[in-house]
């Protein structure tokens, strides 16, 4: 059942539903901009219908009244990075808890990778697999980092702060410009020496957002383009199987050329794969590999 016909009356919004109507909504303009809550008053019961009134009330967020806002919020996430350093930046959903088997998968992938690239781990620090890759990676006893934002799997979080994470380890964002510059910036390699990577785990809307500006980033050499950065996509019991035949229909649309998506990134279908694109990018001493290939095999 829902409310398929909306209409506002002043300060109050009607939903009406009917049987063989679907739904549509209506915002006077000056609604527009606002976020909104309700609050139900009453409703009335028929047969053939319902109507429910509610209440608009302004929601708990402040709108940006200046762009000065978010490059102050921009040069916040630098800051976090020239103190904490490059590193693995993580991209994965945040609905895939410790009860998913991927979950345990991530964990193990973020500890390794923090072992042999001896770096930075780098998230959204919010639920999900990108918990997962943050504890990991303090299991190695590695830093982490993360930029965080107010609204994680279609739920506003009921505080700015991390549950276990010290607040110097990360910045809160209520912009998600400034956290999308945050998290390129992060596996940006500004000097030979630095070993940083993007992996992308299995995720949603979220996920393939940040993923895809990342590869197009690649692409036009915004990323890369000096020291190149490996760009991990793992594809978990064939996570991303049906993406990539997407993709490669694109080839035969004219809309990708031959070879070009698998210059962007690396598909790795297991840990193992991963971490010996990693030894071999950043030619590592056969004696890590090995160590490496030990704990995951």
């Amino acid at each position: 059942m829902g409310f398929p016909s909306v209409c506002r009356l002043d300060s109050y919004i009607s939903l009406r539903e009917s049987r063989n109507e679907g739904l549509k909504v209506q915002r006077s303009p000056n609604l527009l901009r606002r976020g909104l809550g309700f609050r139900f008053l009453k409703h009335e019961v028929s047969r053939q219908s319902r109507t429910v009134l509610c209440k608009c009330e302004p929601a708990d967020f402040v709108e940006r009244k200046s762009p000065c806002e978010v490059m102050k919020e921009i040069e916040q996430c630098y800051a976090l990075i020239n103190n904490l350093g490059r590193g693995v930046v993580y991209l994965g959903s945040s609905r895939m808890g410790p009860d998913h088997v991927h979950y345990s998968k991530v964990f193990e992938l973020g500890r390794e990778i923090a072992k042999l690239l001896d770096c930075t781990s780098w998230s959204g620090v919010g639920p999900g697999l990108m918990d997962a890759a943050t504890k990991g990676a303090l299991d190695a006893r590695k830093p982490v980092g993360g930029f965080k934002i107010g609204k994680e799997a279609g739920e506003w979080t009921t505080s700015n702060y991390h549950p276990y994470l010290p607040a110097e380890s990360y910045l809160t964002c209520r912009f998600f410009s400034a956290r999308k510059h945050g998290l390129v910036d992060a596996a940006v390699r500004k000097t030979s020496s630095d070993r940083t990577a993007v992996v992308a785990l299995p995720g949603g809307i979220g996920t393939l957002d940040e993923m895809f500006e990342i590869m197009a980033l690649i692409q036009l050499e915004r990323i890369g383009s000096d020291l190149p950065v490996p760009f991990l996509l793992m594809n978990y019991d064939s996570f991303y199987s049906k993406l990539l035949d997407f993709l490669d229909d694109c080839k035969h649309w004219g809309t990708v050329s031959q070879g070009e998506i698998e210059s962007l990134w690396k598909v790795c279908d297991s840990n193992c794969q991963a971490l010996e694109y990693l030894s071999e990018f950043y030619s590592l001493p056969q004696t890590r590999i090995s160590d490496v290939q030990k704990v995951v095999s």
